[in-house]
C-alpha cells in the first residue's frame, strides 16, 4: 500500500482574476481561476490507495466489464486482463502498434451492451502507407474473456504525431462513443472543421455521425483543443474536459485548462490559451501557468471518498498528482486541491488514467515507466483510491 500521507505541493498564489498576459487572440476571462504559482493547496480530505495490480507498462485506460472483469492496455500495444482482482498473466490481444513518443495504444472503452455483443473499442497508434495515423477499432471479447479479435476500424486518419495524440474513449450517457483528439503538432488543426484533429469526436458503435452531431454529417462533436485525454460529463449534455497547454508553440508554454462547454463548442486553441476567451467561446474554469499536464479525469459520484462526490479528479502527469476540482452550479471553480503529490512512494508519480469503478472506488493508472518519470522496481500500476476510516 502506498503512503498517503498528503504532501503539501508548495503554497500557492491563486487568483480569480486571471490577469495573465493579454494577447491580440483574445482578452482574459475573469470567470477563469489562473493557478500562478505550483498547482494547488494540499487536500485534506482523508484517503487510502490501494494497489490492484503492478508490473505494468503505461497502463493507459480501464474498462470495466459487466462480469467484474475490467479490461486494461499497455501503450506498447498490450490488452490485458483482470480477473478477481488479478492480472492474467497472458494478454488478451496484441495490437501491432506504432510507438514513437505519446503514441501506441492508448484508449480503451467496453460497449453499453457488452453483456449482448461482447464488444470494446480501443483507440492506438498505428503505421499506414508509410505513416503513423491514429485509428479506433471495434473488437469482440471471447466468451472465456482471454482472447479477442478485431472487428472493424470505425475511425482511421486521424493524424499522429510523436505528442498530442489523445487517446482517450468514453461512452456519454447518450450511449454515443466520444473520442478525445490532439492537434497532432500541428495547430491550426484544431479550428479546421474538416480534420478530425484538436477535437473531441463523438460517434455510433458503428462509427457514423449521429445525426444530431452539431454539423450534419460531421462527427466533430467540440473543437478548439490542443490535446485532450481527460473529459467526464457533469450532466447529460454538458462536457468538463482537461487538455494539454502549449509547449513553445507561438512563444507560449504551460497554461493546461479546465473546459467546460456542451455540443458545439469552440474552446479557441489555438488562437486562445490559458485562461484568454473570445466572444461566443465558453470561458475555461481554471487553468495553471505551470505545465501539468493533464492524465485523465473522471467526474466522480461513487461512495467511497464521500466528501469528494460531485468533484472533478484531474490525474496529472508532469506536476505528479492527483487534482480535485469543485465546480459551483454555475460551473465556476469554488475550491481545487493536490493530493498524492511527488513520486512513489510518498505520491503516485505520474497519474494517466482517472476512471470511477463500479465499486464505488477512483481507479487511476500510473506513467511512471513511459521515459519521463522514475520507474519502480513495482513498474506502472493500477490503483484504488477510497476514504481512510
Amino acid at each position: 500500500m502506498i503512503p498517503t500521507a498528503l504532501r503539501a505541493a508548495v503554497a500557492l498564489a491563486v487568483t480569480f482574476a486571471c490577469g495573465g498576459p493579454q494577447e491580440a487572440g483574445g482578452a482574459d476571462a475573469p470567470s477563469c481561476v489562473l493557478v500562478k504559482e505550483g498547482f494547488g493547496p494540499a487536500g485534506e480530505v482523508p484517503i487510502r490507495v490501494e494497489r490492484v495490480a503492478t508490473g505494468l507498462e503505461v497502463p493507459w485506460g480501464l474498462a470495466f466489464l459487466p462480469d467484474g472483469d475490467v479490461l486494461l492496455t499497455e501503450r506498447p500495444g498490450r490488452v490485458r486482463l483482470l480477473r478477481g482482482g488479478k492480472l492474467e498473466p497472458e494478454p488478451v490481444a496484441r495490437v501491432e502498434v506504432a510507438e514513437a513518443g505519446e503514441g501506441g495504444l492508448l484508449g480503451i472503452a467496453a460497449d453499453p451492451r457488452f453483456a449482448e455483443n461482447r464488444r470494446f473499442y480501443i483507440y492506438y497508434t498505428a503505421s499506414k502507407g508509410g505513416r503513423d495515423v491514429n485509428r479506433l477499432v471495434r473488437y469482440v471479447l471471447a466468451p472465456d474473456g482471454r482472447s479477442a479479435r478485431e472487428d472493424r476500424i470505425l475511425l482511421d486518419d486521424v493524424s499522429a504525431a510523436r505528442f498530442h495524440d489523445g487517446g482517450r474513449i468514453r461512452f456519454g450517457p447518450d450511449g454515443m462513443l466520444y473520442v478525445g483528439t490532439g492537434d497532432a503538432g500541428e495547430p491550426p488543426r484544431a479550428q479546421d472543421p474538416r480534420s478530425p484533429n484538436g477535437k473531441i469526436l463523438r460517434l455510433t458503435t458503428d462509427g457514423a455521425a449521429p445525426a444530431d452531431n452539431p454539423t450534419p454529417g460531421s462527427q466533430v462533436f467540440v473543437s478548439g483543443v490542443r490535446n485532450v485525454e481527460a473529459f467526464d460529463w457533469l450532466d447529460p449534455r454538458t462536457l468538463v474536459i482537461a487538455e494539454h497547454g502549449p509547449s513553445g508553440e507561438l512563444g507560449r508554454s504551460g497554461h493546461d485548462r479546465v473546459l467546460v462547454g456542451t455540443a458545439g463548442a469552440n474552446f479557441g486553441w489555438p488562437d486562445v490559451y490559458g485562461c484568454q476567451v473570445r466572444p461566443g467561446m465558453p470561458a475555461p474554469a481554471l487553468s495553471w501557468v505551470e505545465a501539468a499536464p493533464p492524465g485523465g479525469a473522471s467526474v466522480y459520484r461513487g461512495d467511497a471518498v464521500p466528501a469528494w462526490k460531485g468533484s472533478v479528479l484531474i490525474g496529472t502527469l508532469g506536476s505528479r498528482h492527483l487534482h480535485r476540482v469543485v465546480l459551483g452550479a454555475d460551473r465556476r471553480v469554488r475550491s481545487h486541491e493536490v493530493y498524492l503529490a511527488g513520486d512513489p512512494p510518498e505520491g503516485l508519480g505520474r497519474v494517466r488514467e482517472v476512471v470511477q469503478g463500479p465499486d464505488g472506488a477512483l481507479w487511476v493508472t500510473t506513467s511512471n515507466c513511459d521515459g519521463r518519470g522514475t520507474c519502480p522496481p513495482e513498474k506502472d500500476m493500477v490503483l484504488r483510491i477510497v476514504g481512510a476510516h
